[in-house]
């Protein structure tokens, strides 16, 4: 499946910000099962600085930093991607979890030593609770590690409520698994710390989703989100992405922006200002199959291309 992917991010300060530098990960990665044809990002202001590069997690990103006062800023990235379908696995055909829990504390293969990296506490990803004993009985002895997986990521969609209000980036993953809801940021970390609080490898995905209007009404322009899931290493499968928000493995509606330790890793912009005091992030995503029109946006003036 093809889409034309847009995510503009908007700041609107209430004083002005004298210097900002800022990290984006909003292009799309390459991935065995992507293509990325194209990818652009375009700033509304001149930036002082700027630089395309890959990331430790060889994901694109972009650093820029901006160095006049200013009140608003705008973040436009398009891409045109294709997407194929996952293959079909049999969870049952993934080795023990047992089996590569030993693996990897002695790893031999480049592949595993890489895998090493995702079986530790991360920033967003310690807890003090029981998420540990929470993932424990998605694994009893002997079970392949995809279908331990597969059962996990089913009880975070039947256990846990997806709902809006009740964190934000600085809630602690203690208080999710407390409260028992969250947004899919929240249910992808609650994952994460399950398998790992049980020897286990996971890693953190950023990307987007297609989504679908109400039966006979028009898509709504940037009224999606980016998302997020967890990935889980599967021999001989390799990685497989799991989308607990959703209940259902990562497949062809899902397009893979970032993957690292952790939401901090790969938030789609971050970064430190100087000044604004209080501010609002307006974030609008579309994804749209390229058999359909992509809708128009205001036009942003580009502030030239990263060097």
């Amino acid at each position: 499946m093809e889409y034309f992917v847009r995510h503009r991010t908007t700041y609107r300060y209430l004083q002005d910000v004298s210097h900002s530098w800022h990290l984006a990960h909003v292009r799309p990665r390459v991935t065995p099962l992507q293509a990325v044809h194209d990818s652009s990002i375009v700033l509304s202001l001149e930036t002082a600085s700027r630089i395309a590069r890959e990331d430790y997690f060889s994901n694109p990103c972009e650093w820029f930093s901006i160095d006049h006062p200013h009140t608003h800023l705008e973040v436009l990235a398009e891409s045109h991607v294709t997407v194929r379908p996952a293959p079909q696995r049999a969870a049952g055909d993934s080795i023990s979890w047992e089996e590569v829990r030993r693996r990897l504390e002695n790893p031999q293969t480049d592949e595993e030593r890489d895998a090493v990296q995702y079986l530790f506490d991360s920033p967003m990803t310690k807890y003090h609770g029981d998420i540990a004993a929470y993932g424990d009985i998605s694994f009893p002895k002997g079970r392949p590690i995809l279908e331990g997986a597969t059962q996990l990521m089913n009880r975070i969609h039947r256990e846990f409520r997806y709902d809006t209000t009740v964190t934000d980036v600085s809630t602690p993953l203690d208080r999710v698994f407390e409260i028992r809801a969250g947004v899919c940021q929240d249910l992808a970390h609650v994952g994460i710390a399950a398998m790992r609080g049980i020897g286990l490898p996971a890693r953190y995905v950023s990307g987007y989703l297609l989504t679908k209007p109400p039966p006979g009404k028009p898509r709504l322009l940037g009224a999606d989100a980016s998302h997020a899931w967890f990935s889980v290493w599967a021999p001989p499968f390799g990685w497989v992405d799991l989308d607990p928000t959703n209940d259902v493995p990562a497949g062809e509606s899902h397009v893979t922006s970032s993957w690292g330790r952790d939401y901090g890793d790969v938030a789609p912009v971050a970064g430190i200002i100087l000044g604004g005091h209080d501010h609002v992030v307006e974030v609008g995503v579309d994804v749209i199959p390229v058999d359909q029109a992509a809708p128009e946006l205001p036009h942003i003036a580009p502030s030239g291309p990263a060097r």
